[in-house]
């Protein structure tokens, strides 16, 4: 089974410098990408069908196509580091440890957009992620990879690290872009979309840390490699994660493809003992519950969309038959609401009186009447209804919570009380 972006992560866990990079064929892909035309480097990764990893699973090689190639420079290139998504911590892995094939691939997608200047938005809280990127950007500009007229080509790039604020807003594409500008965190109206006018008013690509990763490896191996390391349609591998109350818990890279069984008990280890699946988020909070009768679906786009949710970024949530679905799901909606940028009425005013109802029932004093108004809100705050994706996907646990586990928020009714924490209570 290959594993292109893990393959070569040490077991000490530490970066690999520039020179170990170089002994496995790092950097081997840009000297390649040099010698083409930026758009028949757009046309390679379109073929391979990358789709972004992030969340949004839209086509890489598209996505670039749309930058207009005659436009006058600055050009931008980022790579989105802001792993602010619940649950996930895929690319931190990444970051941490092979930060030079992050690099390579930012250089490759700089070329095929014609971008000059680019930039790293990394999680504030990423510290040793910081120090690892920086170190290896300073790295590439002495071997001659990032500045002026890399490897005799003429084309020029350069790299900067900018440390986010911390907001869970930053994310989304646009809020990155007013972020990055010193502007307050929120979300920008489309059309104009950034590939046309994005960082500055400039021509700009956003694109995911395990995205840009895929690109060295696909220049070096080809589309039609890429795509037949998946079981299903969607090219590639894809880094998943699993967390919760499993045996070993952790990140593997696996085909595109692979089953929510064989993550969950293959490579997880299965649930704790004494404790029985429930449910999964199947790709970070802001997903819809899978429950047991999805265990087989396949994890890409089209099975988990197909399920009734989204592949979002890969990372499983499990949720064990000994945790209060309600207050799972009060958890999370507490998350969200404190990380609304508070720009749109719905989502501003909708996710702190979602949080205030759970709350209710979750503490003994909810009423029949509030599940009909959880329900309205999950429609009220759903896709259209709101500026951005925000809380249309804090809706999404929520929504699939009340379909899967509607028997227990009306136990908390009925019974004034958590009976999960009866349960534990009793078991103590």
């Amino acid at each position: 089974m290959e594993r292109p972006l893990t393959q070569h992560l040490r077991k000490d866990n530490k970066p690999l410098s520039l020179k170990e990079y170089e002994q496995v064929g790092g950097y081997q892909a840009l000297r390649k990408v040099v010698k083409m035309s930026p758009q028949e480097v757009q046309a390679l990764v379109k073929d391979s069908n990358l789709k972004g990893r992030g969340g949004a699973g839209f086509s890489t090689g598209l996505k670039w196509s749309f930058v207009p190639m005659n436009a006058p420079k600055p050009k931008y290139l980022v790579a989105n580091a802001d792993e602010m998504e619940p649950g996930t911590f895929k690319d931190r892995i990444l970051l941490e440890q092979t930060p030079h094939q992050l690099i390579e691939g930012m250089i490759i997608a700089a070329f095929a957009i014609q971008a000059d200047q680019s930039f790293v938005f990394l999680r504030w809280a990423y510290k040793t992620a910081a120090q690892t990127i920086l170190q290896a950007i300073h790295e590439a500009e002495a071997a001659g990879y990032l500045g002026k007229n890399i490897l005799g080509s003429g084309f020029d790039l350069h790299m900067h690290l900018h440390t986010g604020v911390g907001r869970y807003m930053c994310g989304e594409e646009t809020a990155l872009l007013n972020s990055l500008e010193g502007k307050r965190a929120t979300p920008r109206a489309k059309p104009p979309f950034p590939q046309v006018s994005g960082l500055f008013g400039r021509p700009t690509i956003v694109n995911n840390v395990e995205t840009l990763c895929c690109l060295p490896h696909i220049v070096s191996h080809g589309a039609e490699w890429f795509k037949k390391l998946s079981l299903t349609q969607d090219a590639g591998t894809k880094i998943y994660g699993v967390s919760g109350k499993v045996k070993k818990p952790g990140a593997w890279e696996l085909p595109m493809g692979v089953t929510l069984r064989e993550l969950i008990e293959e490579h997880a280890g299965g649930m704790q003992d004494g404790l029985k699946f429930r449910g999964a988020l199947p790709g970070g909070a802001s997903t819809d519950f899978l429950v047991e009768e999805h265990l087989d679906v396949k994890m890409d786009f089209a099975g988990v969309a197909a399920a009734g949710s989204r592949l979002g970024t890969g990372t499983v949530v499990v949720l064990d038959d000994k945790t209060c679905p309600v207050g799972f799901v009060k958890n999370l909606e507490h998350f969200f609401a404190q990380e609304s940028c508070g720009f749109c009425t719905p989502c501003r005013e909708g996710l702190p009186w979602i949080e205030k109802i759970l709350d209710s029932i979750d503490n003994g004093d909810g009423r029949p009447e509030d599940l009909k108004l959880l329900e309205a809100h999950t429609k009220l705050l759903g896709p259209g209804n709101t500026f951005c994706a925000l809380a249309p996907g804090a809706m999404e646990p929520l929504q699939s919570a009340l379909k899967y586990f509607r028997e227990d928020f009306e136990k908390h009714i009925n019974e004034k009380q958590c009976t999960y924490s009866k349960i534990m209570s009793t078991a103590v």
